[in-house]
């Protein structure tokens, strides 16, 4: 009989590649799935955070230059604003409020006073920045393991699978391609899952970590025109 006629086109398909796989390679295909699975839940998430988050940040830049108060921008933000914009001006307007109410910016002290008032505000806002930054990033470190992990996994799956395969050919005494080649590629299957899972995860993870970044600069450069614009109206009372 000749051993060929088993191996048709079905038998390369991804469907059989899977179920006629040895038992390891089968849960390094079912982790690999997983982990793809995963790293594109995080991938649609952070593509959608980020776009909601630059588009408000957008608006309320918008808000802030239309030369409307500082306080009344603040104010139509809502008490606990989910943005790390509104929630950066209300933290230096507090600030503001809180030296002026305490009587800090005026009399023999006003010019120590107010200096330390520009860092404290400079202090919040760091702060502030720093843990937006952080927020962020979140879910970028499982891109990261899966970009790098997977192909190893893969490889590992792989070098199993030539293992087994080669063990079933000396059991058979056969080396006719036809025995060789479906065992050669369900291990190399394996691989291609492998790569397929660490490929999106690796281009996801560049392009949020340098949009994280971004973001984090646009955060740093509002912080510096809060801090311009209290100094400005420090400025202005003192003259």
């Amino acid at each position: 009989m000749d051993s060929s006629a088993s191996v048709t086109p079905e038998t390369f398909s991804i469907v059989h590649q899977f179920l006629s796989a040895d038992w390891v390679v089968k849960l390094v295909l079912v982790f690999l799935a997983l982990a793809s699975l995963w790293s594109w839940a995080v991938i649609i998430d952070k593509s959608a955070r980020f776009t909601a988050l630059n588009s408000e940040a957008d608006k309320f830049e918008d808000e802030v230059g239309s030369g409307r108060a500082l306080e009344d921008v603040a104010a139509a933000a809502g008490e606990r604003p989910r943005q790390a914009l509104p929630r950066m001006l209300q933290a230096a307007l507090r600030e503001w409020r809180e030296a002026r109410s305490k009587g800090l910016l005026a009399g023999a002290q006003a010019e120590s006073q107010t200096a330390f008032l520009i860092q404290r505000i400079d202090r919040v806002l760091g702060s502030l920045v720093a843990r937006e930054s952080q927020r962020v990033e979140e879910g970028l470190g499982s891109l990261a393991i899966v970009a790098t992990a997977s192909p190893f996994i893969g490889l590992f799956g792989t070098v199993w699978g030539i293992m087994h395969a080669f063990q079933s050919i000396a059991i058979q005494k056969n080396t006719n391609l036809s025995v060789v080649a479906p065992a050669i590629a369900q291990a190399l299957f394996a691989t291609a899952i492998g790569l397929a899972a660490a490929i999106p995860a690796y281009i996801g993870y560049n392009k949020f970590s340098a949009d994280a970044g971004k973001f984090a600069a646009r955060l740093d450069g509002f912080a510096d025109e809060l801090v311009t614009a209290i100094q400005r109206r420090l400025a202005e009372r003192a003259g």
